[in-house]
């Protein structure tokens, strides 16, 4: 068996403790490689080079932006059977796909599921999302959500850890600071409903959205891997609101009302436009400013290594 791990050395919870563990773990399980990235779109380039040198299985060891760059590596030629499988070592700050999936969420648990998925050979097919060419694990969003990420993505490179204090402290400032006025998106449904009036969509692939802490966001809590797309668009931005919809969302039991949000299921493509370019984001990675981005479900789009399932 053929095997690259990516390792991003800057992910938030990445220490040379973690590398070394997973590679000493995988020496036995066949040809391994271990390669750091040096900047961003490396660990991309790295996939790709080792999806079309017949590479069996790639492992992401960083966080949900490594992942992602990871997958839109292997996925550089589109879905074909040549594709590697996807092994995942969590060690970010979030961690949302792992959890999504129902992986550990600490890295050395996870490297012990890991070499038990490899040794079995289980693996899950997993959907994701396209944002025109670039594909994403559970979410992507246009205006205010992605503000935040962006901002916390200027504080990392001045310095500052990635937590979920940062995370907060940057979505107060980009809330006081976003115009609550004048909404600037619409959306464009499959079935020629256009909604208008929206101050900013988060489109995701799977359900939480994210987390606080331990305390995951539900925003669209009837989407998972095993459905389409799902989309909330909010068209109502006064603090009590946000407030209120935010604690409404949050927790085992989410109420998703529809007076603050548009919330549609099982989407497999969509247009959403802006009258402005706006912060755009896949997966907590910031992206350019964009104006139009259309979404498309592709089903069974990577096979991710998982534990062996208990026998019934």
């Amino acid at each position: 068996m053929r095997i690259l791990v990516v390792v991003n050395p800057r992910a938030t919870a990445m220490s040379a403790r973690e590398r070394d563990v997973l590679a000493h773990a995988l020496a036995g399980e066949g040809t391994i490689e271990v390669v750091e990235t040096a900047n961003r779109g490396h660990a991309s380039a790295l996939a790709c080079r080792a999806m079309r040198a017949g590479t069996d299985v790639v492992v992401a060891l960083g966080g949900d932006g490594t992942v992602n760059e990871v997958i839109n590596g292997l996925l550089t030629d589109g879905l074909h059977a040549r594709v590697p499988a996807l092994g995942i070592v969590p060690a970010g700050s979030t961690n949302v796909f792992v959890r999504a999936l129902g992986l550990a969420n600490d890295p050395i648990e996870a490297t012990g599921q890991l070499l038990e998925g490899l040794r079995s050979g289980a693996r899950r097919p997993v959907s994701l999302g396209q944002a025109d060419d670039r594909y994403f694990c559970f979410a992507a969003g246009l205006g205010f959500d992605a503000a935040i990420v962006h901002g916390v993505e200027r504080a990392r490179r001045k310095g500052k850890r990635s937590t979920h204090v940062l995370y907060s402290k940057v979505g107060v400032r980009e809330f006081l600071r976003a115009d609550r006025r004048h909404p600037q998106l619409h959306v464009d449904l499959p079935d020629g409903r256009t909604l208008d009036d929206v101050y900013f969509a988060i489109v995701t692939n799977t359900d939480p959205w994210t987390y606080v802490g331990n305390r995951p966001l539900h925003p669209t809590p009837q989407v998972s891997f095993d459905t389409d797309l799902a989309l909330y668009a909010r068209r109502r931005m006064s603090t009590p609101g946000m407030l209120f919809s935010m604690a409404r969302m949050s927790g085992g039991r989410p109420r998703v009302g529809a007076r603050g949000a548009f919330v549609v299921h099982d989407l497999d493509q969509f247009t959403v436009r802006s009258d402005a370019g706006l912060p755009f984001q896949v997966d907590g990675d910031a992206l350019d400013e964009r104006e139009k981005i259309t979404f498309r479900s592709v089903r069974d789009a990577v096979r991710v290594v998982v534990p062996a399932p208990d026998p019934a």
